[in-house]
């Protein structure tokens, strides 16, 4: 692989102005002048990270790519840090319009509204570990991620996300996906307590559903089928979905190994 180019060169005017963080306060012309911005000293032509006004918000961080000139930006919910608002563009101004909304305490749509670019990706801001709305929460991110997808696979992937969605006995636990595999939890992040099968797409165009990552289960032609043999495998006496804290004598240790994505 070709080694990327250095920062300096692919972004000389940030370089110029000596940092990501330097550079978006120029090309905002004054309106991040109050705003709490700054680029880590170790590298600063690489990235930025911009303080909300609400309390419980994270940073949002904004992040150079490295083999082309572009900017992503990727801000946190308050609970766990998973993404509210996300995307990538090539406009600093675009970069400096979001990061000045994130300051200001707009909600993902109203950041999104100011840089069209930063996509809400259908989490909710939560401030309190309440299962349920977590629960609700990663289902439409879910949802929101499978109708956005560009892949070839996007509709038949899409398909599985809503059909498990319309099944209240996989709706009321925890989704999550690991190497696109549509999984299921007892227990909310930050530790997750894995239950049922796993649903993916079959290589042959399908549906498949395992009990194993590493198996490949049964398959269906269906993503309405493939649902129907999930629920048939599903443990009894899950009971309502739990917050996942860390288990005692586990503090501050992962738990869990999960691959997102």
């Amino acid at each position: 692989m070709p080694t990327p180019p250095e920062p300096a060169a692919l972004y000389p005017d940030i370089a110029e102005a000596g940092s990501l963080a330097a550079a978006l306060r120029t090309v905002a012309a004054g309106a991040l002048d109050d705003v709490p911005l700054t680029s880590p000293a170790a590298d600063p032509l690489s990235g930025a990270h911009v303080e909300s006004v609400l309390p419980h918000r994270r940073a949002m961080s904004i992040t150079a790519w490295a083999r082309e000139r572009r900017w992503s930006v990727a801000a946190g919910e308050p609970l766990l840090g998973l993404a509210l608002v996300e995307g990538a563009t090539d406009d600093l101004a675009q970069v400096a319009r979001a990061a000045r909304a994130w300051h200001d305490g707009e909600p993902a749509e109203g950041v999104q509204a100011a840089a069209p670019f930063a996509r809400p990706t259908g989490r909710s801001e939560l401030t309190d570990p309440d299962p349920a709305r977590l629960v609700d929460s990663e289902w439409r991110y879910l949802r929101t991620e499978a109708a956005r997808l560009a892949y070839p696979w996007r509709e038949p992937y899409r398909a599985l996300v809503e059909a498990a969605y319309a099944e209240p006995a996989l709706r009321a636990l925890y989704p999550f996906t690991s190497h696109w595999a549509l999984r299921f939890s007892a227990a909310t992040r930050p530790h997750l307590d894995v239950v049922g099968p796993n649903l993916g797409l079959d290589s042959d165009g399908g549906y498949a559903v395992a009990l194993l990552m590493t198996e490949r289960g049964r398959t269906f032609g269906t993503a309405c089928e493939a649902v129907a043999e999930a629920v048939r495998l599903l443990p009894d006496g899950t009971g309502a979905v739990r917050y996942g804290a860390s288990p005692p004598g586990t503090a501050g240790k992962p738990v869990d190994t999960v691959e997102e994505g």
